[in-house]
């Protein structure tokens, strides 16, 4: 085994998860990785959890979706066959099982690293809306737990990445393997700025013209310094940016960075924002897919999350939403839930079953603003060498 393989898995543990003796520990791993998932293991051993694992496929899922949708005979469920008519399977609102596992943990690990990135890719949109609004419990259940999300560099994921294996391998290990305590005092300057703010705006230009020009509130939130640690109220690895929870978004923004969203690559993504939701929107490629997600419920079209990469050891775009979101020289906007460690105690932000965000490239030409005063353009913040306000 790669010694990288031990030290992730204790960075994982320790530094991520937090994870004490007797915390009951609930890790979810793909087909692809094994390695990790053996070396987490040792890991929990050594330190007195108690650890049920899962088996995380993308295949198994996408085997399940497409049984249920074979199943749908479109009768309005009159012989009780848990089909609601429509040729969408109608899923059990309360899967018991699976929201007791993680009522009963402290902690969930997942593993990701599966077979093939586009597994569910023919797993039709409405079935996948349904499949989420039926475990919204779960969903809870799980994120109130010490949850962290990493993945183990998999042959799938480099060839996604448009990398040879074992240049993937390096490039992830490079994002994981950080000290993590000196980004987190450079990212807390950027919180800082966040806390104290009421409004930011984000302006880039292409070709001369505006792309981006949106505005939202922050006011009477809290900026999570995401140092890829719960104790950070950060539940990524590896992670490097710092977000926090809009609400009154106006405006347009242009998302000119590739993502995959439900299996399908997306790109070129143009909302339009009124009165705090999209109320048109386009994409150069995957403009179903967006759909699908934009019509899952009415939060999904309102943003949950603004969030600024500041993790400069990511290098190069990947396809994947777990390293790109936190490349510096980007911002990203999500879609959907907003997080609760952004709320005032008590209060309940964007509500959605769905969480998906979308990025663009501040490294040229563009500009934010918290309260008129430039905070970074060009992809440099005010703080750094090079700045020009």
């Amino acid at each position: 085994m790669d010694e990288r393989v031990r030290e992730h898995a204790e960075v994982l543990v320790d530094w991520s998860a937090r994870v004490e003796p007797g915390d009951d520990v609930v890790v979810s791993v793909a087909e692809d990785a094994h390695e990790l998932g053996v070396a987490v293991a040792e890991a929990l051993g050594e330190r007195g959890a108690t650890v049920t694992t899962l088996y995380g496929s993308a295949e198994v899922s996408r085997a399940y979706l497409k049984g249920a949708e074979a199943g749908a005979d479109g009768d309005g469920d009159s012989d009780g066959d848990g089909v609601d008519g429509d040729g969408v399977p109608d899923f059990d609102d309360d899967p018991a099982v699976d929201r007791a596992i993680f009522e009963a943990a402290d902690a969930y690990l997942r593993i990701g690293g599966g077979r093939n990135t586009t597994a569910s890719a023919d797993v039709s949109s409405a079935t996948r809306q349904a499949y989420a609004k039926a475990r919204k419990d779960v969903r809870e259940a799980r994120m109130d737990t010490d949850w962290v999300s990493t993945v183990h560099p998999t042959r799938s994921l480099a060839q996604q990445a448009g990398m040879a294996y074992e240049e993937y391998r390096d490039f992830v290990y490079d994002a994981v393997l950080r000290d993590w305590e000196e980004l987190a005092a450079e990212m807390s300057e950027m919180k800082a700025v966040l806390d104290a703010g009421e409004e930011v705006r984000l302006v880039t230009e292409r070709d001369g013209a505006p792309d981006t020009d949106v505005t939202m509130s922050i006011a009477g939130r809290t900026a999570v310094n995401s140092a890829a640690s719960v104790a950070y109220d950060s539940h990524n690895l590896p992670s490097g940016e710092v977000f926090t929870a809009p609400y009154d978004t106006a405006g347009e923004a242009f998302f000119d960075v590739p993502m995959t969203i439900d299996a399908t690559r997306v790109r070129d993504v143009h909302l339009v924002f009124e009165g705090g939701e999209v109320v048109d929107f386009a994409a150069e490629t995957g403009e179903d897919a967006l759909a699908g997600v934009l019509d899952t419920d009415p939060g999904a079209r309102r943003l949950g999350e603004l969030g600024i990469g500041m993790n400069r050891g990511i290098d190069r775009f990947t396809d994947s939403i777990l390293f790109d979101e936190k490349m510096g020289d980007t911002v990203h906007m999500a879609v959907g839930r907003a997080y609760d460690a952004c709320l005032p105690e008590g209060e309940s932000g964007n509500d959605s079953a769905v969480h998906v965000d979308m990025i663009t490239d501040v490294s040229e030409r563009s500009r934010m603003e918290v309260d008129g005063e430039v905070v970074q353009r060009d992809g440099t913040f005010r703080w750094e060498e090079g700045f020009e306000g």
